[in-house]
């Protein structure tokens, strides 16, 4: 019986652990989408922090990247610049593959 309670409270710490990871790369692509957004509106140094923490916080009102999306896409056609829903889906995926990349060579 103990094996399988140390088992299940591995798979629980693993699990938890997975989720953890999981949040922290997805809030880092959301800072990278942000900065990107940030840069294509000219926006200064501290304008582009304030928003990279607004890309972040836009992540928090549903499941899934449609929140995300939905802000980038409506702050970027507010600010006249040429860029679609496609472009940003697009951009979404390769910030993924940065953050990840850059969560795991710091770990």
């Amino acid at each position: 019986m103990t094996d399988f309670k140390d088992r299940e409270r591995a798979e629980e710490a693993k699990f938890a652990m997975d989720e953890e990871t999981a949040f922290k790369v997805a809030a880092r692509r959301n800072r990278l989408l942000g900065e990107w957004a940030a840069g294509l509106m000219n926006l200064t140094e501290e304008e582009t922090d304030a928003y990279k923490k607004a890309v972040v916080q836009a992540d928090f009102e549903e499941a899934g990247d449609e929140d995300v999306i939905r802000k980038l896409l409506g702050d970027l056609t507010a600010a006249e610049c040429d860029v679609s829903e496609d472009d940003i889906r697009a951009k979404l995926e390769e910030k993924s593959i940065e953050a990840k990349r850059q969560f795991m060579s710091e770990s």
